[in-house]
C-alpha cells in the first residue's frame, strides 16, 4: 500500500514513516504544503496522511485540490486536540476519516487499513476473483483454497491488478505504485517485467488460468474475458 505523509513535524513523521515501513507500506513524505501540492499533481496514492497545520498552508486546502482533480485518493486528517471545526470542515469537504494528536500508531495504521477497505475492497478484508481469494488482513493468497506462496511484491502486485481489475495498467503506473518515485526515474523500467512474469506464472501453474494479459503498446490488464 501506498501512502503519503504530510506533515511538518520531522521526529513524528520519521516514526509515522518508520513504523509504517515495518507494517509493509510504501511511504513518502512531503514537510510542507508546497512539496504535498507536487506529489498529489504527479502521484497517486492509497491513503494521504495528511496534516491540517502547515507551515506554508493549511490543509483543508490540499484537499480542495485533490478534489477539484477528482482523485480517488483517500484522506486521513491530523487535527489538534481542539480543533473541532477543521475536523468537521475535513470531512466536509472530503477526507475520508480523522486523528487527534496525539494518537497510537497502531490506531493510525487500522484507519488507514479501513479507508483502503471502504475504498477499494468495498469494506471487506477478504476478496476474490474467480478461484484466487486474497486476505488482506494476514496478506495471504488463495487458489482453489490452497495457499498461494508469494513474494511481497508479486502479493501487491497482484492486490493492485485485482483491485483494477479489467482496467488497463501502464508499466509506469505499476511502478510507481509498487516502488513509489525513486525508481520511476531509473534508465529503465523492465525489472517489472520480471515479476509480472513470476506471478503469472505462478497463477497458471496453481490454477491453469492466465488472468494477465498484455496490452501491446499501453501495458498490462487483470482480467478473465
Amino acid at each position: 500500500m501506498k501512502v503519503l505523509i504530510v506533515e511538518d513535524e520531522k521526529p513524528l513523521v520519521e516514526s509515522i514513516s518508520n513504523y509504517l515501513k515495518q507494517e509493509g507500506y510504501l511511504c513518502e513524505i512531503a514537510l510542507n504544503f508546497n512539496q504535498a501540492e507536487s506529489k498529489i499533481s504527479d502521484n497517486t496514492y492509497d491513503c494521504i496522511i495528511l496534516d491540517i497545520g502547515l507551515p506554508d498552508g493549511n490543509g483543508l486546502e490540499l484537499i480542495k485540490v485533490l478534489k477539484s482533480n477528482k482523485s480517488k485518493d483517500g484522506i486521513l486528517i491530523l487535527t489538534a486536540k481542539d480543533s473541532i471545526s477543521d475536523k468537521i470542515n475535513g470531512l466536509e469537504i472530503g477526507a475520508d476519516d480523522y486523528l487527534t494528536k496525539p494518537f497510537h500508531l497502531s490506531e493510525l495504521n487500522a484507519r488507514i487499513k479501513s479507508i483502503y477497505r471502504r475504498r477499494n475492497l468495498a469494506g471487506n478484508i477478504e476478496i476474490h476473483f474467480n478461484e484466487i481469494k486474497i486476505n488482506t488482513e494476514a496478506k495471504q493468497v488463495y487458489v482453489n483454497d490452497s495457499v498461494l506462496n508469494l513474494t511481497r511484491k508479486e502479493y501487491e502486485l497482484l492486490l493492485f491488478f485485482i483491485s483494477n481489475k479489467n482496467r488497463v495498467l501502464t508499466k509506469l503506473s505499476i511502478v510507481e505504485h509498487l516502488w513509489g518515485d525513486n525508481v520511476v526515474m531509473a534508465d529503465s523500467l523492465e525489472f517489472v517485467y520480471t515479476h509480472i512474469k513470476n506471478l503469472r506464472k505462478k497463477i497458471i501453474e496453481s490454477s491453469d488460468n492466465d488472468y494477465i494479459k498484455t496490452v501491446y503498446g499501453l501495458g498490462y490488464k487483470f482480467t478473465d474475458q
